[in-house]
């Protein structure tokens, strides 16, 4: 090795160990600058000193147009995509480490077709006429009672097999079986419930009020804290059941949890946004590329960081590229994620 050799080692040898430092901090940029953009631009165009100006004053939310558009609309929205976008990249990256394939999402075990299930009652029947006391977070509730409905019946069905092939199996059958029945209702509802809840399937972050913030806030800040202080026993299941158990690591109840804390994360978003296609898929390998390591006590907090860049790129994309129209969300992530993950299967050459 040449003298040259050597002194070049030791720089790339430093730029690799602060490598997930640079990325954190290129990452942190560009979320709180997409939260900016997300703020201040809309259908409404107000002048940048005049929404520092709201910005600072809170109480115009309820006292002028323009204070309730940003308050009430445009900050808990911007919010909302980065909470969104944060926990369905966390739950990707648990099923994927759970079930060790890179194609898998948060959605493969059934919880997008249970919540799409119960709006479907809602939205495309009469049941909401006796439920008028839930208005309006009827369709949230409904959204919440089928995806944790799914999500009950995969942790009982996780209890009893123990392949991770197998549950994925049933999960996609419990999926088709959701989706047969929402198909049926909707060949059997009127054309003006349908157009409704064809949006609703789209995706959306429009429409977060304060409490759904702090219910994204809380429940699912407390599963993502959970998550990072269950980093070291996630590294040993990556080695293997074999491995982790020789740590001490209860295998079943692990599982259990993986799957709990992946459902709660994924049911949340579903329940209050929709479903958001290929977030929780493409961006976990989109961190492992960026970060360069499979440590999950860099890649829990890195993951969610560069979902929340994502979904809010992709719903600043949605609002603005054809406005006034806005396009559907799951479209946009759609053409973002999926050649992502062609070209990491291509790359990989990954065997399914």
């Amino acid at each position: 090795m040449s003298t040259a050799d050597l002194a070049i080692t030791p720089v790339r040898s430093s730029l690799l160990s602060r490598r997930p430092t640079l990325v954190f901090i290129l990452l942190g940029c560009a979320a709180v600058l997409l939260l900016l953009l997300n703020v201040t631009i809309g259908s409404v165009h107000y002048p940048l000193a005049e929404i520092i100006r709201i910005l600072q004053a809170p109480a115009e939310a309820s006292t002028s147009t323009a204070g309730s558009i940003i308050w009430n609309i445009r900050i808990p929205r911007a919010i909302a995509a980065i909470f969104g976008g944060a926990y369905l990249a966390a739950s990707g990256l648990l099923l994927q480490i759970y079930f060790r394939n890179p194609i898998v999402g948060p959605y493969i075990l059934g919880i997008s077709s249970g919540a799409t299930l119960m709006v479907s009652f809602v939205m495309l029947t009469t049941v909401s006429a006796g439920l008028t006391m839930f208005s309006p977070y009827l369709n949230t509730l409904a959204a919440f009672l089928g995806a944790y409905a799914v999500m009950f019946l995969v942790l009982v069905i996780a209890n009893r097999v123990g392949g991770g092939v197998t549950l994925l199996i049933v999960g996609l059958m419990v999926g088709y079986l959701c989706g047969a029945v929402t198909a049926i209702l909707t060949a059997l509802a009127e054309k003006e419930k349908i157009k409704g809840f064809v949006l609703w399937q789209l995706g959306s972050f429009s429409g977060f009020k304060w409490d759904e913030i702090m219910l994204l806030l809380v429940g699912g800040g407390l599963i993502i804290g959970l998550l990072y202080l269950l980093s070291k026993p996630l590294n040993a299941f990556l080695l293997g059941e074999e491995y982790a158990a020789s740590l001490g690591v209860n295998i079943r109840r692990f599982r259990l949890l993986i799957l709990l804390c992946s459902c709660a994360l994924a049911g949340m978003i579903t329940a209050m946004a929709g479903p958001v296609a290929f977030v929780g898929m493409a961006v976990p390998h989109m961190a492992r590329l960026s970060f360069g390591t499979s440590d999950n006590r860099i890649l829990i907090p890195g993951a969610c960081l560069m979902g929340a860049v994502v979904t809010s790129l992709c719903d600043l994309i949605a609002r603005t590229v054809m406005a006034p129209v806005e396009l559907p969300l799951s479209a946009i992530t759609a053409f973002f994620g999926a050649p992502i993950v062609i070209s990491l299967l291509l790359k990989r050459r990954v065997k399914l």
